[in-house]
């Protein structure tokens, strides 16, 4: 009953919203600069329409959620904010020509005003009503989204808590399947499952943005110095390279009698709370992920993303690689389009505003650097 007085309410509310929505909403412009991760810490100031579009605003509000596993099909109902939300980031689009991405990186106010209309789609909490689960979190508001989460073979498959890790596989460039998986930063309590999946999912390449701590900790170090097992599967470190922006550990993991090597491109020069000053390191690690996967075995599995959360810098890194190959491919970036598309699969996926614009300014970079060397 109370669910349906607040559906109600919520109803009139929208009917009654009398104000009209200004053409560049009025936003808390502190939001950006808070610690990624918890939602908790990235509640923007609602302006019309805004928070009625799925913003995290939105799962204080909404407590209509019915406590599925699958939101989408097997009879689950969403809530009309939620479905309202859905279509959104079905059918955002913004097409740019290369003369319109410069002009657009460069226009703060319509960056904000589209980023701020985009629903995050974070999870509601009450999805995941398991005992237990809390451990295998490192925020307690950041958590997969149901549908296109990484399930962990188990011995006991009824066990959900032993199939359970804080990572989404993720749709590449042209909707390719399962491109990538964007994850949490381990914790000294996910070191395993994160080797296990690292293994079940036959992944070629780890990409780590983050520092271990940046004022508290970001994600437990979970290699070794040189070798180490964690859940039967033995990693052992054959080189290091420093290069200027990264370093780059090539492992062989072993299991049984299969053995494969891994590279993990440890991504070091993103300051906490702040985007890059520099697009270029950011594009440089991208175009060398991409030579990597090119050589990796065809049997390869997905490109494992994770700074601390897994959505913000993850999210960066992962539409860059997306946008690259598109403006490659078709000379023209749907920067809209890919958020909206990687969000549907991970809720929050790119953060901040900041980082958006951060994402047109390195697009915005890589088409110069393709029209300079088409013109050599």
């Amino acid at each position: 009953e109370m669910d349906k007085i607040i559906i109600i309410i919520i109803m009139i509310i929208d009917l009654l919203d009398l104000d009209p929505v200004p053409q560049t909403p009025v936003f808390d412009m502190g939001t950006d600069t808070r610690t990624e991760g918890d939602a908790v810490t990235l509640t923007v100031t609602p302006v019309g329409l805004q928070e009625r579009r799925g913003s995290n605003v939105s799962l204080t509000l909404d407590m209509c959620t019915p406590g599925c596993t699958e939101p989408y099909g097997y009879g689950a109902q969403l809530s009309p904010r939620d479905q309202s939300a859905q279509e959104y980031l079905r059918q955002g689009t913004h097409v740019l020509t290369p003369a319109m991405l410069h002009k657009r990186a460069m226009d703060d106010q319509a960056l904000q005003a589209e980023f701020y209309e985009t629903p995050m789609n974070f999870v509601d909490p009450k999805e995941y009503n398991y005992p237990g689960l809390v451990r295998k979190n490192r925020y307690k508001t950041i958590l997969p989204n149901t549908h296109s989460r990484v399930i962990l073979k188990s011995q006991d498959e009824d066990d959900f808590l032993t199939t359970y890790i804080n990572a989404n596989y993720l749709k590449g460039y042209g909707g390719q399947e399962c491109s990538y998986i964007a994850t949490q930063g381990p914790t000294v309590n996910t070191v395993g499952d994160f080797w296990r999946m690292v293994w079940q999912e036959r992944s070629p390449i780890i990409v780590m943005i983050t520092n271990l701590e940046e004022k508290n900790e970001k994600c437990a170090e979970y290699w070794p110095e040189d070798t180490v097992t964690h859940e039967g599967i033995e990693i052992t470190v054959v080189t290091v390279t420093q290069e200027d922006d990264y370093s780059l550990r090539v492992f062989t993991l072993k299991f049984g009698d299969e053995e494969r090597s891994l590279r993990q491109y440890w991504y070091t020069s993103w300051p906490d709370q702040k985007t890059p000053d520099k697009a270029p390191p950011l594009l440089e690690l991208v175009k060398e992920v991409e030579r990597a996967r090119e050589e990796a075995p065809p049997s390869s599995g997905p490109i494992i993303v994770h700074c601390s959360a897994g959505i913000g810098r993850t999210g960066c890194f992962i539409a860059t690689s997306i946008l690259c190959k598109q403006l490659r491919t078709e000379g023209v970036v749907d920067i809209l389009r890919t958020t909206c598309q990687l969000r549907l699969d991970r809720g929050g996926m790119i953060q901040t505003c900041e980082q958006y614009q951060f994402v047109h300014h390195v697009l915005s970079l890589f088409e110069k650097q393709l029209s300079h060397t088409a013109e050599e």
